[in-house]
């Protein structure tokens, strides 16, 4: 069933279905009818010689600058190669389809002013598989995300670089064999294909996504990892959480409590102490603020991606035209940072239980750093250390780029998001999450075959899964393809899936 985009009902979940598992989409007709309309307003202004930033004048400092007939016929074209100026590796292809999806959504409001044939094939090229080549690097996420997404309009002319059937062509020759016309461009139809935030808010709506999967994965490896060090389960109860009132927090202790259902630690005969270490009693807390941060970058994220993000926007039932700044990326970049930030904090939390199931002083009663003859072998000693190294680049990473503006365009474009450095870095931080938490489920793991009590059902279901991957460590052996074994699976989220469907789903 096509995903229908009409400009007010593109959810996360949605975009996640088009960018990653080529659900088809379609636009709704009275996001059509709206486009018509929109367009016709327009060439309207154009013959009445209306000024109108962007159509018949030049771009950032070169806006008072009035073009002639025959300069706004070519102006589009020359804007779209002039902003076609990015630099580095290709954007992964579900970045880049994200972002046309969201770009198709900004033009069914019908405030863009492009042709209909603009919004249409970018409709085509998703459905069959035409995926412009983009440079990761050269947005500072203002004026919209202009360098990648020039570099996509440039197939709109036949021209650029685009991915088919997962080879990489001339953008001319990949929409012949695709089937696609070219429909060229006219007044407005270039600036009204790149003027906003669209990949940076595309890439942070995958990133959500994948952060709120993280998130419970974060909380089936605490369980674990509380399991193993004989913890008090007193902490997990959400009557404390709603005494204190924060959502994030009671769905966390719910969680834990959930997964650690059957457990011969919940029922009061096993000695356990009378308080834990934070790492261990505040897992609520802590994970409950990520939670609790990632929502509101959650419900920032849908919002950009159901609002009109042009400049200028053509309002046609009051004949107007708006210059403004909805372009400004801002209002997803600083939630971003903040959810970055959240996954970090996650993963430092993580490591200090990994640090609890190794030191001896601290794992009540545990073998040394996990081994079976400690001494001669060193069991987990060193995953300790590959876990610091990811978060300590975590943690610089985690630095906020929203605040980290440069003025451009002879100080025209005088503050700018810098969203896109927010973006690419929470990829990053992502990326070593998931290493990190996989350490985290390796030692959990092998800690709980050293207990000879019952562990909670969502552990046990856990801890069988990963030993469908990673073997118990019976003598050293390198680590890092377990490592790298249990860093894809936490990316695959193949342990939650598996614990849900034993347990059922976690909030």
């Amino acid at each position: 069933m096509p995903i229908t985009l009409d400009g007010s009902s593109l959810t996360i979940e949605k975009l996640v279905a088009i960018a990653r598992f080529n659900e088809k989409v379609e636009l709704a007709p009275e996001a059509l009818e709206r486009i018509k309309i929109c367009r016709a307003m327009l060439e309207e202004k154009l013959a009445n010689k209306e000024i109108m930033y962007g159509t018949n004048t030049g771009i950032g400092e070169f806006s008072e600058t009035m073009l002639n007939d025959e300069q706004v016929k070519e102006f589009q074209r020359y804007l779209v190669y002039n902003h076609a100026a990015g630099i580095g590796d290709p954007a992964p292809i579900e970045h880049v389809r994200a972002a046309l999806a969201g770009r198709i959504n900004v033009h069914a409001h019908g405030n863009s002013g492009c042709r209909p044939e603009i919004t249409l094939t970018l409709i085509e090229m998703l459905n069959k598989g035409v995926t412009p080549v983009v440079c990761q690097k050269g947005s500072v996420g203002a004026s919209g995300d202009l360098a990648p997404m020039a570099q996509a309009a440039l197939l709109l002319m036949g021209e650029g670089e685009a991915f088919l059937n997962g080879e990489r062509l001339p953008g001319q020759e990949a929409m012949r064999r695709a089937g696609v016309e070219v429909p060229g461009l006219q007044a407005r139809d270039g600036l009204a294909a790149i003027n906003g935030s669209n990949l940076l808010t595309a890439m942070s709506a995958l990133h959500i996504y994948d952060m709120e999967r993280f998130i419970k994965q974060a909380e089936i490896a605490a369980a674990m990892s509380i399991e193993a060090l004989l913890g008090n389960m007193k902490p997990y109860n959400s009557k404390l959480h709603e005494l204190r009132g924060f959502a994030g927090a009671i769905t966390s202790a719910k969680n834990i409590a959930k997964l650690v259902e059957g457990s011969d630690l919940t029922t009061g005969k096993m000695k356990t102490k009378v308080q834990d270490a934070y790492s261990m009693r505040s897992t609520p807390q802590v994970i409950g603020t990520a939670r609790d941060a990632i929502a509101y970058a959650r419900a920032q994220v849908e919002i950009e991606l159901n609002g009109v993000g042009d400049n200028p926007i053509f309002i046609p039932e009051d004949k107007l035209t708006l210059t403004g700044a909805n372009f400004q990326g801002s209002p997803v970049a600083l939630p971003m940072d903040m959810a970055g930030i959240a996954i970090t904090m996650i993963c430092v939390l993580s490591e200090r239980r990994l640090n609890r199931l190794t030191n001896p002083a601290l794992s009540q009663g545990l073998p040394d750093f996990l081994a079976h003859e400690p001494g001669f072998y060193s069991g987990l000693m060193l995953s300790q250390y590959t876990a610091d190294h990811l978060i300590v680049e975590q943690r610089i990473l985690s630095a906020p780029a929203s605040i980290q503006s440069i003025p451009a365009a002879a100080d025209q474009e005088d503050f700018v998001s810098m969203g896109m450095n927010t973006a690419l870095k929470n990829g990053q931080i992502l990326d070593n999450a998931y290493g990190v938490l996989g350490i985290e489920f390796m030692a959990a793991a092998q800690a709980l075959d050293f207990r000879e009590f019952t562990p909670g059902k969502g552990s046990l279901k856990a801890r069988e899964v990963i030993r469908r991957h990673v073997e118990h460590l019976e003598v050293d052996r390198p680590l890092y393809n377990d490592h790298n074994k249990m860093k894809a699976l936490v990316k695959s989220a193949e342990i939650l899936d598996e614990v849900e469907k034993e347990i059922g789903e976690l909030g």
